[in-house]
């Protein structure tokens, strides 16, 4: 397998983003090849990171060429001892994209399975946004553990791109068709823009049902399901804000990072919230407070 020396943090130019292209291997990854240059016109420096499939595929002589950096496929070095560069480039990078994303990736990626350069190279991620684009054929992308897996990332934060809807490689007219280059590259730019519009504002947000007990037994609530809330605290905390949710009784994952305030009844968030108001900058009701107390 062809390798290329590690890549090396550097300098971008004034104006331009920062982005790790990371490549899998399927069909698709020919679409891989032109958003190197699609992100280039939006002034995105591009550093390539593929697994060792993806290099029996396309070679990485050809995205050396087309970003202009080494290209890294193996987590060790010549001298056989384990580079560091995983390290190196999640300092560097302002958004860690991967397209086409396979069925296998997303699992690894999920379950912080880390046996590649690629995978390792996610668990060092210092908080960059993540953007995956998955490519499959149609029957895979919708099972069950696929789906699974993909919640799972999107719990983390992470932004996925569903894809299209056309002719695969198999034959089948079906989903799974990895978006053209140039929808990809204006997701990641979009990204990359709204990052640090709220860099260290304080926001407070409100999310989730309340409970109103009846009787030690029974209490009155109802069905939200906060997902309005998290996600607000989940954008703002992605656009550099410090957040504090305030939630009442959900089966959602907190987002990480997130200052995490669980409450029941109507009156203890009420009492949350009054505790924390005169110190936010921003406060989001989003939660569904019952009526009756």
């Amino acid at each position: 397998m062809a390798k290329t020396k590690p890549v090396a943090p550097s300098e971008p130019a004034a104006g331009t983003h920062r982005v790790t292209l990371g490549v899998c291997a399927g069909i698709s990854i020919y679409k891989a090849c032109d958003l190197v240059r699609r992100l280039q016109d939006r002034r995105c420096e591009v550093k390539v990171v593929m697994t060792a499939h993806a290099a029996r595929m396309v070679t990485p002589v050809t995205f050396q060429a087309l970003s202009g950096h080494p290209v890294i496929t193996d987590l060790f070095e010549g001298s056989g001892e384990p580079s560091i560069a995983h390290i190196e480039l999640a300092r560097w990078e302002e958004l860690f994209l991967v397209a086409p994303a396979t069925a296998n990736i997303l699992g690894k990626l999920a379950r912080g399975i880390a046996d590649d350069f690629l995978t390792t190279h996610y668990l060092a991620n210092r908080g960059a946004p993540v953007l995956l684009v998955p490519a499959m054929n149609g029957s895979m992308w919708r099972h069950p553990a696929v789906q699974e897996n993909l919640r799972i990332l999107e719990g983390r934060g992470h932004v996925v791109l569903q894809p299209a809807k056309g002719s695969l490689a198999c034959g089948d007219v079906d989903e799974g068709r990895l978006p053209e280059s140039a929808a990809i590259a204006n997701e990641a730019v979009a990204i990359l823009d709204r990052e640090g519009g709220l860099q260290g504002v304080k926001v407070l947000v409100t999310a989730g049902p309340t409970r109103e007990a009846v009787d030690p037994v029974r209490f009155l609530s109802n069905r939200s399901s906060g997902k309005m809330g998290y996600a607000v605290a989940r954008e703002a905390l992605q656009r550099g804000a410090k957040v504090t949710l305030v939630s009442g009784p959900t089966g959602l994952e907190p987002p990480p990072g997130v200052d995490f305030v669980p409450v029941v009844t109507a009156a203890q968030m009420a009492e949350a919230v009054r505790a924390r108001f005169r110190e936010c900058q921003v406060l989001v009701m989003a939660a569904a407070v019952a009526d009756y107390r």
